[in-house]
């Protein structure tokens, strides 16, 4: 199984993939750490956005898309423009996308005793997130 975790912030979708085979995960390369909405939150920047992270999904051959949940309100609320970019991965189509709660997050990573020192897995700061994030998914089903 391949997914994908993905970290909203600003314009950015922070990603980052992760297989899992016969138990163990493995961190393929990726072209790209970041798909970006390149100007305003206009149809035609989030078509682009999404057609981009469409090419994404088919070239990576990613099955699941794991998206790290926001609050609606409160000090680390999202913006409006994080809400749209989810919105525009939710709707693609041949992948099946999937919000997860901070908190559930921080329940798999503990309760399945998975720990991986994010220095050597060669991945960005920023992308920690979403690593966390598909991490958690797949150690759900470990």
């Amino acid at each position: 199984m391949r997914v994908c975790g993905v970290e909203l912030a600003g314009n950015d979708a922070n990603i980052a993939l992760l297989n899992l085979e016969n138990g163990m995960f493995r961190i393929p390369d990726c072209r790209t750490r970041k798909v970006s909405l390149q100007k305003a939150a206009t149809a035609h920047e989030l078509k682009y956005f999404q057609k981009s992270f469409a090419q994404l999904v088919q070239d990576y051959k990613i099955e699941k898309i794991i998206i790290r949940q926001r609050p609606m309100k409160g000090k680390f609320a999202g913006g409006a423009i994080g809400f749209k970019l989810e919105a525009a991965l939710e709707l693609l189509s041949g992948v099946e996308v999937i919000v997860m709660p901070p908190t559930e997050i921080k329940s798999a990573l503990k309760e399945n005793g998975m720990f991986v020192d994010f220095a050597e897995t060669g991945l960005k700061s920023f992308q920690k997130q979403a690593f966390e994030t598909a991490l958690a998914y797949v150690s759900k089903d470990l």
